[in-house]
């Protein structure tokens, strides 16, 4: 999966889409709209591959993050709801993605979307998932965001 991924970045510069605006939200964070999640955000162009391919998952693995909880703070900070608004703010109806800079200055943010990837790809559930990112940083992290249990 990680090497599809490298894959998918590859073909995500070379998309040809552009940017549809680029703006700030209420707490800071930068959020820019792509046509989709095959157009990475220009605030990418910079950062370290690990971050990029963070911003990757959550596009591909959008369905699965919204489950997973994020201990950074960012529930209280940024009144995100999931580990997937490190990265997406919106999905908008029709495909376009408004993405959110918070992952990149977010080691916490980075690692759990990584995580969550790798337990996706060894085939866990999305509620297994979600247990083990529980159990993992329930203590010693920020409390987590205020994110619903998976169905299954």
């Amino acid at each position: 999966m990680i090497l599809g991924l490298g894959a998918l970045a590859l073909s995500a510069c070379a998309a040809k889409e552009t940017v549809s605006h680029t703006e700030h939200a209420p707490n800071g964070d930068l959020r820019e709209v792509t046509a989709s999640t095959e157009k990475l955000p220009n605030f990418l162009n910079n950062q370290q591959n690990a971050v990029r391919v963070a911003y990757q998952v959550a596009g591909v693995l959008g369905d699965t993050m919204k489950w997973i909880p994020c201990y950074c703070g960012c529930g209280q900070s940024a009144g995100h709801k999931s580990n997937l608004n490190c990265f997406i703010n919106e999905i908008r109806e029709d495909g376009s993605i408004e993405w959110d800079d918070h992952g990149t200055r977010c080691g916490v943010c980075v690692q759990t979307a990584m995580e969550t990837a790798e337990l996706k790809q060894q085939g866990k559930s999305d509620l297994e998932i979600r247990q083990y990112i529980d159990n993992k940083y329930s203590k010693g992290f920020a409390k987590p965001t205020d994110t619903p249990m998976p169905i299954s």
